[in-house]
């Protein structure tokens, strides 16, 4: 239902009237938008891992400066993720561990160049804080469940095109949260996240 929602939201970016002005220059001032793609959740630990995919979903909101055909710009977003990564055999034949990926924070940067009057090239960074449920199981007597915040950076990049006052980016970034220490039973997992997304919006 919630990804529904989000899909008639996006649609109506690009059908909404009246239209709200917009600088002269492309890529340029406040902006807001709705996130919808592909969750990567993968853990690491003793040379060995797993991962899971899931859908995500959210919105984003920011503000750009094009100088001379040179985008800088800052942006936040939020999103929830659908991944519920289990690995079996992790540390002990027989164990479980489950991590249930929950709602994503990022505030960081963009550096775009503009190929096009409508079409730019970008990268991006920052830093990304992740809510995470992590349930382990040896199977022999030992279990625990806990729920934790993943502080990370994000690395990406993508196109963005513009029409009017509207944009449609496609974007691929990477999130690392680095060693995760729970306890002794489940030591030193590392976590990382691939996302693939599209975005639309308005810039006002």
């Amino acid at each position: 239902m919630k990804k529904s929602i989000l899909a008639l939201a996006l649609t109506s970016v690009f059908i909404a009237t009246p239209a709200f002005a917009q600088d002269a220059t492309p890529f340029t001032g406040p902006y807001v938008g709705g996130v919808l793609g592909l969750d990567s959740v993968e853990l690491e630990t003793g040379g060995l891992e797993g991962d899971d995919k899931g859908t995500l979903y959210g919105g984003v909101i920011g503000y750009d400066m094009n100088l001379g055909g040179f985008i800088v710009g800052v942006e936040g977003e939020y999103t929830e993720s659908a991944v519920s990564n289990t690995d079996r055999n992790l540390l002990i034949a027989g164990d479980e561990a489950r991590l249930s990926a929950g709602r994503d924070l990022y505030a960081g940067a963009r550096l775009g160049y503009q190929i096009d009057p409508n079409a730019m090239l970008y990268v991006k960074g920052g830093y990304t804080n992740a809510k995470v449920k992590l349930a382990y199981d040896d199977n022999v007597g030992n279990a625990f469940s806990l729920s934790d915040e993943l502080d990370g950076y994000r690395v990406g990049g993508g196109l963005e095109v513009s029409a009017d006052n509207k944009f449609v980016r496609l974007e691929y970034r990477y999130s690392d949260y680095g060693k995760y220490e729970t306890s002794s039973l489940v030591p030193n997992i590392d976590t990382s996240r691939h996302q693939g997304v599209v975005m639309a919006g308005i810039r006002f």
